[in-house]
């Protein structure tokens, strides 16, 4: 972990982690990717943990008043499984075969609502059963590649929360889900001494980012902010399944 394509492609990814703590959590899922240009996905994920859990730590100061408590509870709730899940197996998933799945959903949601309108009206409400089933899928790809954030929108998107509590809801999910993979990431050698190093110097670039991110999304209108989000979702979505089909192949 040296060389100047690793420092840039660090830099950048911490960057993008501070961005999705600022509320624009679909940035976030592409840290791994552009690290993994320079070292392994899984060294890369161990390497970033860290760095998303220090900047969660603004996001859920920064997003404190503003958050869905249902929602939270209920996807937390399901994540809490999927993590355990992803412990469970980790030395038997191919980790290409969850990148193609993470990309695979994120993609036919974001094409569905593309095509669709929007409805309008107030916000449906958050219903148990299927934020669990999408809470439980959002803890085992966050706990594989930190790519969550999928299967958080396809549960949390539909309910058309206001834009703030949507970006405060998703920042404080994802801290309590990074919180709640530490141990595992421990126990798996993930969190060396080494990869430590390295993320204490990725903290400032990434705490920055997170303000950034703030000001960004209370300064951008809503309906614009959600098709960002959405087309954010498919351009990672896209080049999720490239990755995991490549792997697979």
């Amino acid at each position: 972990m040296d060389g100047t394509a690793f420092w840039i492609a660090a830099l950048i990814a911490s960057a993008l982690v501070g961005l999705s703590k600022g509320g624009l959590p679909m940035i976030g899922m592409l840290a791994v990717p552009v690290l993994s240009l320079v070292i392994s996905p899984v060294t890369a994920a161990g390497l970033l943990l860290p760095v998303f859990v220090v900047s969660d730590l603004f996001g859920l100061w920064a997003w404190r008043k503003a958050f869905d408590a249902r929602v939270l509870r209920i996807v937390v709730s399901g994540a809490a499984a999927g993590i355990g899940i992803g412990w469970a197996t980790a030395s038997l998933v191919p980790e290409a075969a969850v990148t193609l799945l993470v990309g695979v959903i994120g993609l036919v949601f974001a094409a569905n609502t593309l095509l669709r309108r929007r409805p309008e009206g107030p916000p449906r409400p958050a219903r148990v059963g299927p934020g669990l089933f999408w809470g439980t899928i959002a803890g085992f790809t966050s706990f594989v590649s930190h790519a969550g954030a999928p299967p958080f929108q396809v549960y949390v998107l539909p309910l058309r929360l206001e834009k703030t509590v949507f970006a405060g809801t998703a920042t404080i999910a994802f801290a309590l889900i990074n919180a709640m993979k530490l141990i595992p990431y421990w126990f798996l050698g993930q969190l060396n001494p080494q990869n430590l190093r390295v993320a204490a110097i990725l903290f400032l670039p990434a705490v920055i980012a997170v303000f950034a991110g703030i000001r960004l999304v209370r300064w951008l209108p809503e309906k614009l902010f959600y098709r960002l989000v959405i087309w954010s979702l498919l351009a990672i979505s896209v080049r999720l399944v490239h990755d995991g089909l490549t792997g697979l192949l």
